[in-house]
């Protein structure tokens, strides 16, 4: 036998290997038979309702959004909003940090709005607001 020949054998099993998924994929699917409708011991359905194509759009809600779509030939009206935060005034410094140098973020957590800003107001990412950082968003957000 020479050298070759198994190479040979091996290049055309895998030519053919390959032929094969290619004609398989391009095999169309077969379509399901459609559904046989049985009316044996079938409870009433309940009545849908549909609304009517003429009813007006609701406004979006104070500070949300409002999305048109489509969807099944029907048209979807999406409204969402963020409900607001009210924290109520902002507390001193003193009050925060417990009378230490700067707030931690665990102390931040008693005041919502400096928790969710705290790597904001943190500009050297040190983990910690100083009395300055702090007075600083203060007066920005008030």
């Amino acid at each position: 036998m020479k050298p070759r020949t198994p190479l040979l054998a091996l290049v055309t099993a895998g030519s053919m290997m390959l032929a094969g998924s290619l004609l398989a994929q391009d095999q169309p699917m077969p379509t399901p038979p459609p559904p046989q409708p049985t009316t044996q011991n079938m409870p009433a359905s309940p009545p849908t309702q549909t609304m009517p194509a003429a009813t007006p759009t609701p406004p979006p809600p104070q500070g949300g959004t409002q999305a048109n779509t489509s969807a099944a030939g029907q048209q979807v009206t999406i409204n969402s909003s963020v409900p607001p935060v009210n924290a109520g005034p902002a507390p001193s410094f003193e009050q925060l940090s417990g009378g230490t140098k700067y707030i931690t973020e665990s102390q931040a957590s008693a005041y919502p709005l400096l928790a969710n800003d705290f790597s904001y107001v943190d500009k050297g990412h040190s983990g910690h607001i100083t009395k300055a950082q702090y007075e600083a968003w203060v007066s920005h957000n008030q």
